[in-house]
């Protein structure tokens, strides 16, 4: 099993674009154990990925509860870069 910062890098490779909320969803099964696998935590591995150009925010939206859900993406050469150096 990869790191869980490796594992949140790669399922933006593989889904059109999405928020903290889908990457804990998705990550749940093999990660939901892990300390680190907190929503702030989580957060912030995808607001690094996007400062170093990883990804990008892709679209905003209000849940229900009127709370801001950030989608970000992985463009074309961020997700190059992330499948050059994590493999799975």
């Amino acid at each position: 099993m990869i790191p869980l910062n490796y594992a949140i890098l790669k399922f933006f490779t593989k889904n059109d674009d999405a928020s903290a909320d889908c990457v804990m969803s998705a990550l749940q099964d093999q990660y939901g154990h892990y300390k680190a696998f907190k929503k702030g935590s989580i957060i912030n591995a995808i607001m690094t990925a996007e400062a170093n150009g990883l990804l990008e925010e892709a679209r905003l939206e209000l849940d229900p509860s009127q709370e801001l859900k950030v989608y970000y993406r992985a463009h074309e050469e961020g997700a190059a870069t992330i499948n050059k150096y994590i493999k799975g």
